[in-house]
């Protein structure tokens, strides 16, 4: 079956599909042994022979679809150059090209999606599909309405303005608040920035949904493949069904 070159990197988890237009044009994409910079080109996906720097790809690969319970203390990454813990610790057996999908900082813990279909992982992740996250959020001192009222209409920070938010109380004490907070973006550092903007300081974040992907039962620190019906549900929300 013909299929565009940029289309078929991305299938294959080697770059999204923006990302893959540069690598073609930089000259790094080879096909049957030479080099394409058309962006246009397409290629039979059952025959033609594809290399990324001269490394092929090796044709049918299986594209991997994963979710982990991140603890608190794990770098989102595959590797660290301090020699501090990575989210590959916890999942040891991870397949070559299989990689964490945007954001989840080392403070923070939660839901964090794995994956090496790389358009996929690029409209999860990019603004303009606007996929759902929500996130559980302890914050010192008591939260009020009016708080509440700026958080959703957009707060200042780093970067700019914050897009409109839903954002719920879900306890409310002297010493301490607990919001649910679901954000469609996702900047470094988002809610914590957006909370320490109205003055209160976070204790504990956890992500608990992703794109409609729910913790549930997942321990802290587990991890399991998705289900089938979980894969569809998130490429109809990324516009890829």
């Amino acid at each position: 079956m013909e299929i565009r070159l940029n289309k078929y990197l991305a299938q294959r988890g080697v770059a999204s599909r923006r990302e893959a237009d540069s690598m073609i044009q930089e000259g790094r994409i080879a096909v049957n042994g030479r080099v394409v910079e058309d962006l246009g080109h397409k290629i039979d996906d059952g025959r033609d022979r594809v290399a990324v720097d001269g490394r092929k790809i090796k044709p049918g690969r299986e594209l991997v679809y994963m979710m982990l319970n991140k603890p608190k203390g794990f770098l989102v990454t595959l590797a660290d150059p301090l020699g501090r813990a990575t989210i590959k610790d916890l999942v040891p057996s991870l397949p070559d090209g299989v990689n964490p999908v945007g954001r989840l900082d080392k403070d923070s813990e939660g839901l964090l999606l794995l994956t090496n279909d790389g358009e996929l992982a690029n409209r999860l992740t990019h603004p303009r599909y606007e996929i759902p996250k929500i996130y559980i959020v302890c914050v010192e001192g008591r939260v009020s309405r009016e708080e509440i009222d700026k958080l959703e209409k957009g707060v200042p920070i780093e970067g700019g303005r914050t897009a409109p938010a839903k954002v719920k109380a879900l306890e409310s004490r002297s010493q301490s608040s607990v919001l649910q907070v679901e954000i469609h973006e996702g900047r470094k550092r988002e809610v914590r920035q957006m909370c320490e903007s109205v003055g209160h300081e976070v204790v504990r974040l956890m992500r608990v949904s992703f794109a409609g992907i729910r913790l549930e039962n997942l321990l802290n620190g587990q991890w399991r493949f998705l289900k089938k019906e979980e894969v569809h549900r998130l490429k109809r929300l990324a516009g890829l069904s």
